[in-house]
């Protein structure tokens, strides 16, 4: 790659993937301290009949959490995890939940997804650099 190119492309890579931290940092403060409840009310995970969401450990906690970003984004696939969210909460319409239940989880994991592309690109860059 040109040097005029690595002079753009840098840049912009590294920002997205500071913009992904932001956002996921962001939606995560607003799920944690004011959307939570109403989310697990509104998604009724079957794994909170048989304990409350705080008895979870930590990675169970954003497990399930990542089950709603699941069905919220790819509510008609069947392959592999997604599948898996989706025939755990297939008695949820993703029209139906709110749009401000939607955005924190929506947020939280689509910033973590888009900004690990963005950080491989931006180290695949780096060392092709090198």
């Amino acid at each position: 790659m040109s040097n005029a190119l690595y002079a753009y492309l840098l840049p912009i890579v590294f920002w997205l993937f500071a913009a992904c931290f932001a956002s996921s940092c962001i939606s995560a403060l607003t799920l944690l301290l004011f959307t939570l409840r109403r989310t697990n009310e509104a998604f009724q995970h079957p794994y909170l009949k048989q304990q409350p969401f705080k008895r979870y450990s930590f990675p169970m906690r954003l497990s399930i959490l990542m089950d709603y970003f699941f069905r919220i984004c790819f509510p008609r696939s069947r392959f592999w995890l997604v599948g898996q969210a989706n025939q755990l909460l297939a008695h949820v319409d993703p029209e139906r939940i709110p749009t401000s239940l939607k955005w924190p989880v929506v947020g939280l994991w689509g910033g973590c997804y888009v900004g690990l592309v963005a950080i491989i690109v931006l180290w695949a860059m780096l060392l092709m650099k090198m």
